[in-house]
């Protein structure tokens, strides 16, 4: 027959094991969630980079529209 010591000994490693994996699947979904977060984040910052980019285009042409502006005030 096994031997107590044996199977407290085999009991043991299982559980280990067992706890490692929960653990590391734990971990892996919270490590994943953040993933997704900071996704979420970068999105948005990307969105808003893309509109002051825009911003500034539009801002520039408008500058340009006063420049012509004022130009054709001074030559009148």
């Amino acid at each position: 027959m096994i031997d107590s010591t044996v199977i407290v000994a085999l009991l043991s490693c299982a559980g280990t094991v067992l706890g490692s994996m929960f653990g590391v699947i734990a971990s892996s979904n919270k490590t994943i969630y953040r993933i997704e977060q900071l996704e979420k984040k970068v999105e948005k910052h990307n969105g808003m980079v893309e509109r002051m980019i825009e911003a500034e285009d539009k801002l520039k042409s408008h500058q340009h529209q006063i420049n012509d502006l004022k130009e054709r005030i001074d030559n009148l």
